[in-house]
C-alpha cells in the first residue's frame, strides 16, 4: 500500500506543479514560497503580495481535496496522507528554495 500512495502522491505532485509551474516556480526562486513539513505551501515571506496569497490559497485548497481522496481511497488518516506528500516534495524542492524543518523553521535546500 506504501508504494501505491507514494506513486498516486507522485503523480499529484507533477499535476499540481503542471498547473501552476510558472507562478510558483518563480515564487520559490525569489523565496516567498516554500515546501512546509505537513504537505502544504507556506509563506516564506509575510509582506506577500495579495495575488501569491490567493495563489497559495488555491493551491492548498487542491492538495486538501487531493489528500481527502487518497485518504480515504487507502483507509489512512488524511494528515498522514499529507505528510508522505511533504516528504517527497521536500526532495523534489531545488536547490535554493525554502523547505521547512521538522521544527517549523523555514531553510534553505
Amino acid at each position: 500500500m506504501k508504494t501505491l500512495m507514494k506513486a498516486v502522491l507522485f503523480s499529484l505532485l507533477l499535476m499540481m506543479q503542471g498547473a501552476f509551474a510558472a507562478d510558483l516556480k518563480t515564487a520559490k526562486e525569489q523565496g516567498w514560497v516554500g515546501e512546509q513539513n505537513n504537505g502544504y505551501l507556506g509563506l516564506v515571506k509575510s509582506d506577500a503580495p495579495a495575488d501569491l496569497k490567493a495563489l497559495v490559497a488555491e493551491v492548498n485548497g487542491q492538495r486538501k481535496a487531493q489528500f481527502t481522496q487518497i485518504a480515504t481511497k487507502n483507509g489512512i488518516a488524511e494528515a498522514e496522507a499529507a505528510k508522505v506528500f511533504a516528504r517527497e516534495a521536500a526532495e523534489r524542492t531545488l536547490p535554493g528554495n525554502y523547505i521547512q524543518n521538522p521544527a517549523g523553521a523555514w531553510v534553505k535546500k
